[in-house]
């Protein structure tokens, strides 16, 4: 089932110069120890990826970075080699502090460090002269690569075991980006960042990206026919849009937020972070945008975020589904694979599930109609 599984995620990506799956925790999962811990571990671990020797860490905050990059801006290496993050303990005066919820109050704790050591790095990926290649007829031909991005452990009695077996996992496949910061779903954010990061310093001309949960179902070929008339130069942030959504005053949910970390009605446009496409482009001065906000624990919202500040909309398309392609769970058509055949990315499925679709799709399907979302 392993090798099944890594030829079928190796194959989602014939288009798309990187693709990218992260796996994301509960909320829950996110504070395992009494506040203030360290975020990061307090000792970067040595393992089979290549750590960089780069130069310095913290930048002011009060720096304003230039949306758009530049051929010459930038590190040309990881330049974080240190782990040199405290709490932020000023905000134990504060009254309003006091009354959030204790993952909140571990996210505040910690908000201003913003980037972290590699512990497994891959700059590799980006080598070679061609990434994508356009023909005239639309359709290309490029190398193609898979990336999995990872923090640490969250349970430190599990974290060694853990960084073991991801060890001769990266030694056996190549595709491990970690950081030295705990994978939670509050750092999924983070994720963001550091990945945004990476490309800008690795992979500065690579066309498209794809970025996606490791639960998501993706059509390859559906990804290659929407992309052949598109331009690496376009501002192109492409997925499953939500509109004015608000935020989530309800504590019992998963994305709750309490009105002092946000306070505005509603969110700007965002992809649904199951899955979205961008180009390389956009992806460079997404990166130097984010740098100018303040992070906030919801990933998706906090990219829609940064596309405002660029004054870029993201483009909703009816091929993405973040949320299955019925939002009533019990609806037969999220377990048909005619409608499946039809999609770019379907979030979310089992392990086992993904892989029984991708059988029914690329088998002996045979469907009534094909139906037309591209």
């Amino acid at each position: 089932k392993r090798t099944l599984y890594r030829s079928a995620c190796l194959a989602l990506a014939l288009l798309v110069a990187v693709t990218v799956f992260q796996r994301s925790l509960t909320p829950g999962q996110f504070l395992q120890e009494p506040p203030p811990p360290t975020l990061g571990s307090p000792k970067a671990q040595k393992l089979s990826g290549n750590l960089v020797n780069p130069k310095s860490f913290w930048k002011s905050p009060k720096d304003v970075v230039d949306p758009t990059p530049t051929a010459s801006q930038g590190p040309q290496t990881w330049d974080v080699t240190t782990t040199n993050c405290s709490a932020n303990v000023n905000l134990t005066h504060q009254p309003w502090f006091q009354g959030l919820e204790p993952h909140f109050r571990q996210f505040l704790f910690y908000r201003h460090c913003r980037y972290f050591p590699m512990l497994m790095n891959h700059p590799e990926k980006c080598g070679g002269d061609v990434y994508l290649e356009w023909e005239s007829a639309g359709r290309g031909r490029g190398a193609v690569r898979t990336l999995f991005l990872l923090g640490t452990a969250s349970k430190q009695e599990e974290r060694t075991h853990y960084q073991q077996l991801l060890a001769y996992e990266d030694r056996l496949y190549r595709d491990i980006l970690q950081w030295d910061f705990l994978d939670s779903f509050f750092n999924l954010t983070l994720k963001e960042i550091h990945f945004l990061k990476w490309l800008d310093i690795y992979c500065p001309n690579i066309p498209f990206i794809f970025k996606g949960d490791d639960d998501v179902f993706v059509n390859p070929t559906n990804l290659l026919e929407f992309l052949a008339d598109r331009q690496p130069q376009e501002n192109l942030f492409v997925g499953d849009v939500l509109q004015r959504a608000r935020p989530i005053r309800r504590k019992d949910n998963k994305y709750y937020i309490p009105p002092i970390l946000y306070s505005k009605a509603s969110y700007p446009p965002y992809a649904g972070g199951g899955g979205f496409l961008m180009a390389g482009r956009l992806a460079r001065r997404l990166h130097h945008a984010c740098d100018t906000l303040e992070l906030y624990p919801i990933d998706d919202v906090f990219l829609g975020m940064c596309l405002e500040v660029l004054g870029v909309q993201p483009t909703a398309h009816k091929g993405f589904k973040t949320f299955g392609i019925s939002q009533n769970r019990s609806s037969r058509m999220n377990k048909e694979p005619c409608f499946f055949r039809s999609m770019l990315v379907v979030h979310k499925l089992l392990p086992a599930e993904l892989l029984a679709m991708w059988g029914l799709v690329h088998g002996n399907l045979t469907c009534s109609r094909k139906l037309q979302v591209l």
